[in-house]
């Protein structure tokens, strides 16, 4: 029989699939003289909580064998407290090779190791909101169907799955002007406020016709109906994506906080959070122009946008710019992708926040204004993770739901 040390290096070994068949036969051979723990699993419970869990790269075989040794050699020290521990781990051991198995899959699962990247992260679930003009606030089930409707009991508008679709109340036509209230009939604008969660996105149809998509953390305030002669004007936090229906008569105006888009009819995508210090207006087509909040609507001396340029408000210095861009890379959330050009790591973590309604903690100070490129389309946040750690070797654990960068 070899020596511990001798069996230790084998089990070293077995963890990366490097064992010849009699390193391994010596491995079984001490493993079989170990009394069994009444806590250890069985072998077919070994086998399904392996299935469960997902292969191993080297680094994390590595780790693995290094705490598996050190419990060990901890258990040598302190034979008073929990003597059975020692021999738990090594029949865990013997019960996956016998199983032709890593032994290594049960660690996971109780998360011993707080440096592996296979935790599982379970997003906060929250719910989309609909508040009415009388303040009432509706939750919407993404799966669901509704009916909204006004003050006076009327509906104006129907919930379908993860879309919100207003009808006029006066024509069924969103491109007539009667699709328009009176002002003699209806001087007071009714408003409603669709709000959507972190790690949500939702769609909503205006009553004029317009199409818009909201991305997680996006608030969005707007008329229940249009007035006659009145500029379309919303109200917006957040992020979205506006397929404005065009109506010469009534220019669409976006209220961004500081910052007015105007618009006749046009696609464009508009990200306004508060935390951020810029906001972005990048357009698709037709033309949109930017202006401040105290200022007015002036095409000698408003910014104007052409297609495939972004056009950024910096709130602190009170100034708009534009540059030319590939739109893409902006309205890619709409179909679940994630891509980040020469963005730095703060802004990825902020966008990673909202997408995956998570939390993440950044210990790593002068990481943050470092840029990164990467993309991802639809991925789990435990993959996005491993992807920046494999790329860029940013590691990371999992601490109560919360993921800390080291």
């Amino acid at each position: 029989m070899k020596q511990e040390k001798d069996i230790q290096k084998f089990l070293h070994k077995f963890i990366l699939n490097q064992c010849n068949e009699e390193e391994i036969e010596e491995v079984i051979a001490y493993c079989r003289k170990k009394k069994p723990s009444e806590e250890f699993p069985t072998v077919e419970e070994v086998i399904q909580l392996l299935e469960e869990i997902p292969e191993m790269d080297e680094a994390a075989a590595h780790r693995i064998y290094e705490r598996i040794i050190n419990t060990d050699k901890q258990q040598d020290k302190e034979t008073s407290i929990q003597p059975a521990k020692k021999q738990f781990i090594w029949r865990y051991v013997a019960a996956a090779l016998f199983t032709g198995l890593l032994a290594v899959g049960y660690f996971y699962q109780q998360g011993f190791f707080t440096n592996n990247t296979h935790n599982i992260i379970i997003p906060k679930e929250e719910a989309v909101t609909l508040q009415l003009d009388d303040g009432k606030i509706e939750l919407l089930s993404e799966n669901g169907t509704s009916k909204v409707t006004n003050t006076d009991g009327s509906i104006v508008g129907t919930q379908e799955g993860n879309q919100l679709i207003y009808t006029s109340e006066s024509s069924s036509d969103p491109d007539s002007p009667d699709s328009y209230q009176d002002r003699d009939k209806q001087k007071k604008l009714a408003y409603n406020t669709l709000t959507v969660p972190y790690g949500k996105k939702f769609k909503l149809q205006l009553s004029d016709g317009t199409h818009v998509h909201l991305n997680s953390g996006t608030s969005l305030k707007y008329p229940v109906n249009f007035l006659k002669g009145e500029n379309r004007q919303v109200f917006l936090s957040g992020e979205a994506y506006f397929d404005v229906a065009t109506d010469n008569a009534h220019p669409f105006i976006v209220n961004a906080d500081e910052l007015n888009i105007r618009v006749l009819g046009t696609q464009f995508n508009v990200a306004s959070y508060s935390e951020d210090a810029v906001t972005d207006v990048v357009l698709i087509e037709g033309s949109v122009s930017l202006y401040k909040k105290d200022e007015t609507a002036d095409p000698a001396t408003n910014t104007l946008l052409e297609p495939g340029f972004k056009g950024s408000f910096d709130r602190e210095k009170n100034t708009i710019s534009s540059k030319k861009v590939i739109t893409s890379i902006y309205t890619s959330w709409i179909n679940g992708e994630l891509i980040f050009r020469d963005m730095s790591f703060e802004n990825i973590l902020k966008k990673l926040e909202r997408h995956y309604n998570v939390s993440i903690l950044n210990r790593d100070k002068a990481l943050a204004k470092e840029k990164f490129n990467a993309s991802f389309v639809n991925e789990p946040i435990e993959k996005v993770l491993q992807n920046l750690k494999t790329t860029y070797g940013i590691d990371f654990r999992v601490n109560n739901n919360q993921i800390i960068i080291e």
